[in-house]
């Protein structure tokens, strides 16, 4: 891919970068010749990502803003997909541990602003760049028990509606992915790995990762006056409002 193909960028840097939506963008995107920076908690993950296509890893938690922009010095990132996010319990409002309403925030709404405001001020000077987010389903209609995970999900899209009103005129680009059901760990803290395989995936027809990653690939791959703002992408078999879903006959 050309640097015009790709809005002009050739680095990108991608949180949640060892499993699920992560991972498989890394992979995606190192198939379309750009330099990915892969961050990521975990280490071994981040070296097995390293062996198998050539990611840099930066090890990381996407909270610790410090530990981040260390590692990062002064390269510049001409892609940021804000990837990492978690859903850490499922319980009615009046249920939920208040330490999990902080985790969601910190890490689904308020780590993207933070690390945005970190490698947005190169891309303006540079007059082009790419901001990528991946928000849900969960954060454009309401769901049972998600009451701090969808109003975390939903900051994040006006979030992406004010940066385009206020990059206006610069030439960067923001587009916001809201995909419905995909098959990733994302519901394994609040249900357990099992129980999330036998509930939510088992008979049915989810999205898979890769087919996620394709899509950012496509969005990035446009022409950089073409800006694909939101993107929503469910499985066939699901509808919004409530997350009816059904199996396949």
């Amino acid at each position: 891919m050309s640097e015009s193909e790709a809005g002009r960028g050739t680095t990108a840097l991608v949180t949640g970068a060892t499993s699920g939506i992560g991972r498989a963008t890394v992979l995606k995107l190192r198939e379309m010749g750009l330099e990915v920076l892969a961050l990521g908690r975990n280490a071994a993950a981040l070296a097995e990502l390293k062996a198998e296509c050539g990611a840099t890893p930066i090890e990381a938690d996407v909270r610790d803003m410090a530990a981040v922009t260390a590692q990062l010095g002064d390269r510049p990132v001409d892609i940021l997909i804000n990837n990492a996010g978690i859903l850490s319990t499922r319980a009615r409002f009046d249920e939920i541990d208040p330490v999990e309403i902080d985790a969601m925030i910190d890490i689904n709404l308020k780590a993207p602003m933070h690390l945005t405001r970190v490698v947005l001020p190169g891309m303006v000077t540079r007059k082009h760049g790419h901001l990528i987010y991946l928000g849900s389903s969960g954060g454009r209609a309401p769901y049972p028990s998600m009451g701090a995970y969808g109003p975390s999900k939903a900051g994040l899209s006006l979030f992406c509606d004010n940066l385009r009103c206020d990059l206006l005129g610069t030439g960067i680009r923001v587009s916001e992915i809201v995909p419905g059901r995909v098959q990733t760990d994302l519901y394994r803290t609040a249900l357990g790995a099992e129980a999330a395989k036998a509930t939510l995936y088992d008979g049915y027809r989810a999205i898979l990762p890769e087919n996620i990653a394709s899509l950012i690939a496509t969005v990035i791959s446009l022409p950089d006056f073409v800006d694909v703002s939101r993107l929503e992408v469910f499985p066939t078999d699901q509808a919004t409002g409530g997350g009816s879903i059904v199996k396949f006959a």
